[in-house]
């Protein structure tokens, strides 16, 4: 998450101080990704250093205000222009441990699954519900509809992932009962039936004849 950019984009329209900052990021994303004031301030810091953002005063409160350069508004531009890098996707914390589970002594991993299922349908259902709120929100209008446009993107998004999670969880389960299956298959088609003899194999000579 860029909260670099989230913090240049939000400074845009003109000055604004930490604090302020935080609420409309937090309202822009439905507090998604909350931030703390610290977090904010430190990048506004590192913003400052790197001459995307300047100290513009104060406001009637004495709340130190911030504001954007040429320098912010390029990498801003350039931010919104770029798309965002996957060659180095981020660490999925249920696929590492859908990966560590296989041949972990003792894990029942269709129970981790069906666990995690039942976890990710009840958030798509929470984000559903949230979702329709939000269209009444933007149907009904108000001084908040841009906010409430950019919390429906998020929460869409947020439901695509969960629904597409849901659905790989499915596969994973199928992939390991054919696995299951196909496993059980070469073992039972190794082993002799019961109370049968393996047969040794007839031995040949140097022409691969048999000796029998």
């Amino acid at each position: 998450m860029s909260i670099r950019h989230g913090l240049l984009a939000l400074l845009e329209p003109g000055a604004r101080y930490g604090s302020q900052l935080r609420s409309e990021f937090e309202s822009r994303t439905g507090a998604t990704w909350p931030l703390n004031v610290g977090q904010v301030y430190t990048t506004l810091n590192r913003l400052e250093r790197d001459g995307m953002v300047t100290q513009d005063g104060e406001d009637e409160a004495g709340h130190a205000l911030y504001a954007i350069t040429e320098q912010g508004r390029t990498e801003l531009r350039n931010w919104f222009a770029t798309p965002v890098d996957r060659s180095s996707p981020p660490r999925d914390e249920l696929a590492i441990k859908l990966a560590m589970a296989v041949g972990t002594p003792g894990v029942d991993i269709r129970q981790v699954i069906q666990s995690q299922r039942h976890h990710t349908v009840k958030a798509m259902q929470d984000y559903t519900r949230l979702k329709s709120q939000a269209l009444a929100s933007i149907e009904s209008g108000g001084s908040t509809e841009r906010d409430d446009v950019a919390w429906l993107l998020v929460l869409e998004q947020l439901i695509f992932q969960t629904e597409a999670e849901a659905r790989w969880l499915d596969h994973c389960e199928v992939r390991l009962i054919r696995l299951s299956a196909a496993t059980g298959r070469t073992a039972a088609t190794a082993r002799p039936a019961s109370g049968e003899q393996p047969t040794a194999p007839a031995a040949t000579g140097p022409s691969g004849r048999s000796r029998a």
